[in-house]
């Protein structure tokens, strides 16, 4: 007989009893130990409204102990002590101060790769907590601002089982349904691509630098996006493919940049556009120095004005900061020179000139002494 998890239950709250979610994704796991199940299926087995809420309990359940996690996609296993613990709820964790604590700031999300993103503020709430609460509501959204402002990261931090096609000129249709690849005997397998790994497993695909992706491939994505949540892929059988809940698309795009179209077409999926710039107060924050901000937000200023075609965000602050711990504040001012556009370049150099008071010529290789 297969485990199952105890059903006793605190009084409930509101019509529903605390952790009654958690409950039902324990019991979905005792009743396959055998198996590794994703979130999606978890989440179609026990007919939950949010892919995200159940991976959070996953989430729960293998920081206690109680399952085992294994990334990409993400799949979950109930583990002996979970089955011993018979569905009770883990300890709570520590509740973070909320923002306004004594630090005056909001607590980091650790990304996939562990850097940390600040959130920061938006329609009352974090950034990271309106990206959830809009896919919640299958409300997708476009991101867009300079490039190195953030967006991939703020996407990356709000939703841990993210996919990404990172947009080109040379983006086909295959990168998001799949493809043949050669097998060493000789054969071929079909591997479906992120749109298809997406609409399955209820996770997030990110589109970044959609404007730079050609419109007719761009097209693949809009049955999966509106009312049908239906695609097919012509060159594997016609396959159907049918969106399960938590899926949900987003995107990025950089205005200004060579070759980005924001058409209507595109445009007109995205129910919310957002504007994402840098937070010069964050770039204090983590210790850029303020001659670099102060230069950076009048560059940014002569971006905005039409005087310049860039300016350095966060981005190439942070890296102008890591330049300068390592080869010194010289160093790192001449580099960040080096770094602008040429038909920029003088620009930058004034204003470089103006905040640190000194000269400056990009890093440049001369003769040996």
């Amino acid at each position: 007989m297969n485990p199952t998890p105890s059903t006793a239950a605190p009084a409930a709250v509101g019509g529903r009893r605390p952790g009654y979610l958690y409950h039902k994704v324990a019991s979905q796991l005792a009743a396959n130990p055998d198996q590794m199940l994703t979130v999606g299926e978890v989440t179609n087995a026990i007919s939950a409204p949010s892919t995200g809420a159940v991976f959070e309990a996953l989430k729960k359940m293998a920081a206690a102990g109680y399952a085992t996690h294994l990334p990409g996609p993400h799949r979950f296993q109930i583990t002996q002590a979970g089955i011993d613990a018979a569905g009770t709820m883990p300890p709570p964790a520590p509740r973070a101060p909320r923002s306004g604590s004594s630090n005056g700031r909001r607590q980091p999300v650790t990304r996939p790769n562990g850097d940390l993103y600040f959130p920061r503020k938006l329609a009352g709430a974090t950034d990271v907590d309106v990206l959830r609460r809009l896919r919640d509501k299958r409300i997708p959204v476009l991101l867009y601002g300079p490039p190195g402002t953030g967006k991939t990261a703020l996407v990356e931090a709000a939703f841990p089982d993210l996919l990404t096609v990172a947009g080109t000129g040379d983006t086909v249709v295959e990168d998001f349904l799949g493809n043949f690849i050669p097998l060493p005997d000789g054969g071929f397998e079909f591997v479906y691509g992120p749109l298809v790994t997406a609409m399955r497993d209820g996770r997030a695909l990110l589109v970044d630098d959609a404007t730079l992706i050609p419109p007719k491939v761009l097209a693949v994505l809009y049955p999966a996006m509106d009312g049908r949540r239906v695609i097919t892929i012509p060159g594997y059988r016609n396959e159907r493919v049918e969106a399960v809940d938590g899926f949900y698309v987003i995107a990025g795009h950089n205005p200004g940049v060579h070759g980005a179209i924001l058409t209507e077409a595109l445009a007109s999926r995205f129910d919310v556009h957002i504007e994402v710039t840098t937070d010069w107060d964050l770039a204090r924050h983590l210790g850029v120095p303020r001659p670099a901000v102060e230069a950076a937000i009048a560059l940014n200023a002569d971006l905005a004005a039409g005087r310049a075609s860039w300016a350095p965000q966060l981005r190439e602050l942070l890296g102008f900061t890591r330049v300068s711990k390592t080869l010194g504040p010289a160093a790192a001012v001449a580099n960040l020179v080096g770094r602008a556009p040429q038909e920029d370049r003088e620009q930058v150099l004034t204003a470089l000139k103006t905040t640190f008071g000194q000269d400056i010529t990009p890093l440049t290789l001369g003769k040996q002494r």
